[in-house]
């Protein structure tokens, strides 16, 4: 899909969040470490909540984790969103130690319960955006 023909809002990465958004157009959930108390975050930004640190490097998550919270949407906030609706959004504990959102694929909510297994899975909105979704492991 190009570009102009993706509806939706899209994000504009900043050198903070540019490695988050080039590892899931290669298949891989990246997350920021910080390289003075091993904190890892999501999402990206420059500086260490547990340390204030601004050194950090990117390691590469398993992808795994478990539903914390989940709200399914009926109305969309933009017009981009009508044809998905209704759709779910899930929030997951990654076994990383920090909380993702993004929108459940391949489930319906009614099947949904605390604690749940899932697993990030990408989808390719464009040519150059890849987002990540996640589904029931």
């Amino acid at each position: 899909m190009e570009a102009q023909d993706y509806l939706k809002p899209t994000p504009d990465p900043t050198p903070d969040t540019a490695p988050f958004w080039e590892g899931l157009k290669e298949g891989k959930l990246m997350l920021q470490c910080c390289s003075e108390c091993g904190k890892v975050r999501h999402y990206p930004r420059p500086v260490c909540p547990e340390c204030y640190s601004m050194e950090h490097r990117w390691v590469a998550a398993k992808g795994t984790g478990k539903v914390h919270s989940w709200t399914v949407s009926h109305h969309a906030f933009h017009p981009g969103f009508k044809p998905d609706l209704p759709y779910t959004l899930v929030t997951v504990d990654l076994d990383e130690g920090v909380r993702m959102q993004a929108q459940l694929r391949g489930a319906d909510a009614s099947a949904l319960k605390l604690g749940l297994p899932v697993r990030v899975a990408f989808e390719a909105a464009t040519r150059d955006l890849t987002l990540p979704v996640f589904v029931l492991a």
